[in-house]
């Protein structure tokens, strides 16, 4: 009987690649790009040095200037967006890895200093809490409440469809192996799902099918272009971060759990960001593909999860964040580093670049193996 800490290492085909392994490098915001969105020379080297991860999901990338949310956030709606991130994929593949390109809309999580001016669009009018501060003070984006949106009218909602269409299209040029549509976190395709932020009267707002007609539109859009193998789904169930709400979360997600699995998609990603009901035995047997959880994760709990048959991968946030060997540092069973939150929004090769591979290091707060991380406030993945 294989032991539990071996399924971890086994292969998996998703999509149009075969993984080395069940370990995956959740995408991670991180502000690393140049102002224009291009990647830069730190990005190259911050995804080769964690390129023996199974899969690498990149940080959120807008898929227009509309979608843009942070400074130093990278992009991928222009040529020179998609050059940049060649070079990153080529880095990625010279060590065997892959990698996925999450797309990301944040919608009304703008600012019009981030907008050239422009009113953040969402799927309705519906401002975000003024009062909630849902980032850190080093996260890069006008330290100033959200303003109120202006909702999208219906010929601008299939634009923006055809916005992450482009983007797919980019990526598949910039030698991406796939992307995943970020659906969850309160960000545009949750603004449509969720009850509270979709006050909509046409086909995109209502029903559960209306709510989540945005979404599947934009997985149609890309698998006719691409392929379905080449693109995957995040969802957060039920989490209102970002001052989203579900009158019925479990209907809701169940729904599209159930469509994304007709679709055929490369996999699904998961995260339980502490609900009252448990997402995963839920949503896991609707879904007939590869499935990922991601959140609070340890070794032994992933090893446990997979052996179980409850998930086919499992996405590590911080703990990548903070070893750029973590598959090597899980399979021997060494020590980890302890991740420096202070630098997680920063600028530079500080927190980015520079945490020591296994037998390099020079700390003394060293973790051992299985030690969970402790959750901060912010949202450090999409």
């Amino acid at each position: 009987m294989t032991a539990p800490l071996d399924v971890l290492f086994k292969p998996l085909r998703i999509g149009n690649v075969t993984l080395k392994n069940r370990l995956v490098m959740a995408p991670m915001t991180r502000n690393r790009s140049h102002l224009d969105g291009v990647p830069s020379a730190l990005n190259v080297l911050h995804y080769q040095q964690r390129a023996s991860a199974g899969l690498i999901v990149t940080e959120g990338v807008y898929p227009s200037e509309m979608g843009k949310g942070y400074l130093f956030s990278p992009g991928l709606c222009t040529d020179a967006h998609a050059a940049g991130w060649q070079q990153v994929t080529d880095a990625v593949h010279d060590k065997g890895g892959a990698i996925f390109a999450q797309i990301m809309h944040v919608g009304r999580l703008s600012d019009p200093l981030m907008l050239d001016g422009a009113q953040p669009v969402g799927a309705s009018a519906v401002q975000p809490d003024p009062t909630a501060r849902h980032y850190t003070v080093t996260c890069p984006r006008p330290k100033r409440a959200y303003p109120e949106p202006r909702a999208l009218t219906t010929a601008e909602v299939y634009a923006v469809i055809e916005d992450y269409r482009r983007s797919a299209a980019l990526a598949r040029k910039a030698g991406f192996d796939g992307v995943e549509i970020h659906a969850a976190s309160g960000y545009l395709p949750m603004q449509f799902l969720s009850t509270n932020t979709n006050l909509r009267s046409d086909e995109f707002g209502g029903s559960v099918e209306n709510r989540a007609r945005f979404l599947l539109a934009i997985v149609d859009a890309i698998a006719a272009d691409q392929g379905s193998a080449f693109v995957a789904v995040k969802l957060s169930p039920g989490w209102t971060f970002h001052n989203v709400f579900d009158d019925d979360a479990v209907g809701t997600y169940s729904y599209v759990t159930k469509e994304l699995s007709k679709r055929h998609i490369a996999y699904l990603q998961v995260g339980n960001y502490g609900m009252d009901w448990d997402v995963y035995a839920t949503l896991r047997p609707l879904f007939d593909g590869p499935f990922m959880t991601v959140a609070s994760f340890t070794r032994q709990s992933a090893a446990e999860m997979i052996a179980a048959g409850g998930t086919d991968l499992v996405g590590f946030g911080q703990a990548f964040i903070a070893n750029p060997d973590l598959a090597e540092r899980f399979r021997n069973g060494w020590e980890i580093n302890r991740p420096d939150i202070a630098t997680y929004y920063s600028q530079g090769a500080e927190g980015y670049t520079d945490y020591p591979f296994h037998g390099h290091s020079t700390r003394d707060d060293l973790l051992p193996t299985d030690a969970p991380l402790v959750p901060v406030s912010a949202d450090v993945t999409g």
